[in-house]
């Protein structure tokens, strides 16, 4: 008398939680259906000479490859290396002027002014643009600070890091503004119309440095809410 198969043990435990019918469609479609992945495998170094001898030239090549890339510089030999700083020779006054005319054509675009497009700008279309634009180029004043030295300072920003501006001013000076309570005022001038110059006043911003404390990439993807400062 031949014996009845025996159940499936993944079988007898779908039951548990699905009817006979959903058990048995889960079982076929998930457990007895489903293919099985295999992956090709290095040959065995211990079966034979040759199998060993090519598995250590391929450890030793991947070695010599590994050896042979060169590392990352880390923070402290980059700072040894001066590689962020400016050299003197380039700290005129002059070799920037063209990039604030790119940048004054980049605020006017991103604004809206270009092409006469618009001719007002208040705070809440303008505030969200200015937040996140790149200020590298831009011609700096501080109108305000607790360090009554810097108010006065005037020139284009070469480098904007997360705590500081730095600008060359018109004496060929580079010059470290901290943005911690400090306020910083820019223009930016309308298109010229051809045939003569544009009569309209260029556009004035004020921006407080204390809020502006991000990278330039980070600040890009900042959302800034309105809210007083405490320090002005």
């Amino acid at each position: 008398m031949a014996t009845p198969p025996r159940e499936h043990i993944a079988e007898s435990l779908l039951k548990r939680a699905h009817s006979p019918d959903a058990a048995a469609t889960i079982l076929r479609e998930k457990v007895k259906q489903r293919h099985l992945l295999l992956r090709p495998t290095s040959p065995d170094p211990s079966l034979n000479a040759r199998s060993k001898r090519q598995y250590e030239r391929l450890q030793k090549s991947k070695a010599e490859r590994k050896s042979k890339k060169p590392k990352p510089l880390s923070a402290k030999r980059k700072r040894a290396l001066c590689i962020y700083e400016i050299p003197k020779e380039q700290q005129k006054y002059a070799i920037y002027e063209p990039i604030h005319s790119m940048w004054c054509a980049y605020m006017r675009e991103i604004l809206g002014l270009s092409e006469g497009k618009r001719v007002y700008v208040d705070a809440n279309s303008a505030g969200p643009m200015l937040v996140s634009a790149d200020y590298h180029g831009a011609l700096v004043e501080v109108t305000r600070s607790r360090c009554v030295s810097r108010v006065g300072l005037k020139g284009i920003v070469v480098k904007d890091t997360k705590f500081t501006f730095e600008v060359v001013t018109a004496q060929n000076e580079l010059k470290i503004v901290p943005k911690e309570h400090t306020v910083f005022r820019f223009e930016v001038p309308f298109e010229q119309q051809e045939g003569g110059e544009d009569a309209r006043k260029p556009l004035v911003f004020e921006i407080h440095g204390s809020q502006f404390e991000n990278r330039a990439p980070d600040r890009a993807n900042k959302k800034v809410k309105p809210h007083s400062d405490p320090d002005l």
